[in-house]
């Protein structure tokens, strides 16, 4: 039986080693991402899936994200993995289109606007899954609702590791809101030696260049995620290292994550 895999972040990293990986005769992929010319080079890559569509979407616009999750249930039928891979970090604080911290907006914001926007169709297409690309960095995030978007404090490590705090969250709302049809998990790939850290400030990269010789390949990070999509899983768990591990205690507050679920659903136009 074909599965329709919707996969975002493809072009780069541990998501194009995912798509390379998932490129097989019983998967049909979605390829979700920003830039059409890359989006073009991976499904050429990918001449192996059972077909392969590509749809723009940048996850630092709500629009754009609309506009994707338009197509895709335009064009997309059922969906049996939804795998949110696509993330960034900023240097320095910046705002989105939509007057967002740039790291939050696209690392939690788009992809849960996107999800939201999926889910009666992944309900429809049980037993579905969803995959959330969080990261050990997590582990000692704050997540402040009266400054979500760090207007003090900001640090790069910082928006990062709470945009990866608020992703395990999801995943274990998720799992909750949508069992039993839907499962949702969230993983930390590995220290993986991607591009994504190429927006560190300049003081960092001398260390990062010292960090990445120990670092695994994106293909290892990538097959971490193919993994998740394969194989059985504990739905709500957080996965380091391929087992299910325990995540910062306060991504165990379920009163913390449906606190961040309606504060999203305000931040991206859902509770209107």
């Amino acid at each position: 039986m074909t599965r329709t895999v919707v996969l975002t972040g493809p072009t780069s990293g541990i998501g194009r080693q995912a798509a390379h990986q998932l490129a097989r005769p019983d998967v049909e992929l979605v390829l979700v991402g920003r830039r059409p010319q890359a989006l073009a080079e991976v499904a050429n890559e990918c001449r192996e899936a059972a077909g392969v569509r590509t749809v723009v979407g940048d996850f630092s616009s709500l629009a754009s994200v609309r506009q994707a999750a338009a197509e895709i249930l335009a064009t997309t039928p059922r969906i049996d993995v939804l795998c949110l891979n696509a993330g960034t970090v900023s240097d320095r604080r910046r705002l989105s289109a939509d007057g967002i911290e740039l790291t939050f907006a696209t690392n939690h914001l788009g992809p849960f606007l996107l999800c939201e926007l999926l889910k009666d169709r992944l309900v429809a297409s049980a037993p579905s899954r969803i995959v959330i690309t969080s990261s050990i960095g997590h582990l000692g995030a704050t997540l402040d609702f009266d400054d979500l978007g760090y207007e003090h404090g900001y640090s790069i490590m910082n928006a990062y590791r709470r945009s990866k705090l608020a992703n395990v969250l999801y995943a274990r709302h998720l799992a909750e809101e949508l069992r039993p049809g839907v499962e949702a998990v969230s993983f930390h790939p590995g220290a993986v030696s991607t591009g994504i850290w190429t927006g560190a400030p300049w003081w960092a990269r001398p260390v990062l260049a010292i960090m990445r010789l120990r670092m695994d390949d994106p293909a290892t990070g990538g097959a971490r995620l193919v993994r998740l999509v394969d194989e059985p899983v504990v739905s709500g768990a957080y996965y380091s290292d391929g087992r299910v591990t325990d995540p910062d205690p306060k991504a165990l507050d379920d009163a913390v994550g449906d606190r961040l679920v309606a504060v999203s659903r305000e931040l991206t136009g859902l509770s209107s």
